[in-house]
């Protein structure tokens, strides 16, 4: 039986390239990875992530800007105080990030799926001579 070809997943416009490029570049960094983690959990000041992260603020100021520049992180002035700022997760962001990894991960499946057909086919065609 033949299965019907997949549909293709939409393909992506150049700056959904540049905006997924960013995401990646910043999360390939281990500082910036462990700022996400501790931000997945609630949003926090900047002082807040240096103290956890054992850095200091001027060496954690430079991880944050890069991970507002990609688009992963927001920070938001406080009403109270606006020279503090709290930083928090921008979701769509890894909603966009997950859905392309998810995206990539069905087309390598249905690849596979396809290759593990045809290599049983090849063995059964293999056996019978």
């Amino acid at each position: 039986m033949v299965q019907p070809a997949p549909a293709q997943p939409q393909r992506l416009s150049r700056d959904d390239h540049a905006a997924l490029a960013r995401a990646f570049a910043a999360l390939g960094d281990p500082t910036r990875c462990a700022v996400v983690e501790l931000l997945h959990a609630r949003p926090m000041r900047a002082g807040d992530l240096a103290a956890a992260l054992a850095l200091p603020p001027a060496g954690l100021s430079r991880h944050l800007r890069l991970l507002e520049r990609s688009g992963l992180v927001a920070a938001d002035a406080l009403a109270h105080d606006a020279r503090v700022r709290l930083y928090r997760l921008e979701p769509h962001v890894f909603d966009s990030l997950s859905d392309w990894a998810a995206a990539m991960r069905d087309q390598w499946q249905l690849q596979l799926h396809a290759f593990k057909g045809h290599a049983e086919g090849c063995a059964t065609v293999r056996r019978r001579r």
